[in-house]
């Protein structure tokens, strides 16, 4: 069994979903693909139905009944991955902004450098976006530095939505009650991560906003991520974050100091 799985929640992405499934597929290293469908009106699920007798075992997909949130999208492909054995779990945008050549790097940065968790970062060698506004640009990096100060995490693109996640980490951060679904969600996951102890690097990518169909993000999305900052630390003063063991890889999945540049403990 291929032991990575890329989860790509979608909405309304007809135009993309077939070029970025075969994209994936035509990589080096053999990567599973899960497409998260939210009821997209403009038939994207039918178009993921139509490639899986090309892709027998290797593209899966799973439908639900309206739009519920990016957070609900991955907590249910993390639980399908778990269960079906996967030992690194990605998250990937449909658009292409996340370039899935990146996807090998991330995966060696878990399975062959050790780290836990892997995040394909904008920010950690400067700043390094295509085709976004200048406002969008500033917004986007002045909330990772104001999720650094009001957290003490040392993670250069905290709002990353492009990740790689043994296991292990999954297992262990989803036993905790997941409160963000929307833009936070990214947030409250690097947290988590973070606060339990594990290695994270944040490996640098190039990210080149979409050139098809239309973007998701709105201020109220981002308004959500920048109060739950606040909730996240705030919440922290009050519960113990139990650090990684053995132990933690056999879990049924439920619903430090920075080191050198670029690696979070």
């Amino acid at each position: 069994m291929n032991d990575s799985l890329v989860i790509i929640p979608t909405y309304n992405e007809r135009e993309n979903a077939e070029l970025i499934i075969r994209k994936v597929f035509s990589l080096p290293k053999l990567f599973d693909v899960l497409i998260i469908d939210d009821g997209s009106p403009d038939g994207t699920a039918e178009v993921v139905r139509g490639l899986q007798h090309e892709f027998p075992g290797r593209l899966h997909l799973e439908e639900r009944s309206g739009k519920l949130g990016l957070g609900t999208a991955y907590l249910h492909g993390f639980k399908w991955a778990l269960q079906h054995g996967y030992g690194y779990i990605f998250e990937m945008d449909a658009d292409f902004s996340h370039n899935p050549d990146d996807l090998i790097r991330l995966y060696e940065a878990c399975a062959v450098e050790g780290y836990d968790m892997a995040i394909g970062s904008r920010y950690i060698t400067g700043v390094n976006v295509v085709n976004w506004p200048m406002d969008r640009v500033l917004m986007s990096w002045f909330a990772s530095a104001y999720v650094r100060f009001i957290t003490g995490m040392p993670i250069m693109d905290a709002t990353a939505g492009f990740k790689c996640y043994s296991a292990k980490v999954l297992r262990t951060i989803t036993q905790n009650k997941i409160h963000f679904v929307g833009y936070a969600f990214q947030i409250e996951m690097k947290w988590l991560a973070f606060k339990h102890g594990f290695r994270i690097k944040e490996v640098p990518i190039i990210f080149t906003d979409r050139t098809r169909g239309a973007s998701k993000m709105s201020k109220g999305i981002f308004k959500e991520a920048l109060l739950g900052v606040v909730q996240m630390k705030v919440g922290s003063w009050f519960r113990q974050y139990p650090q990684p063991t053995d132990a933690a890889a056999d879990t049924d999945f439920a619903p430090s100091a920075a080191t050198p540049a670029g690696e979070t403990r």
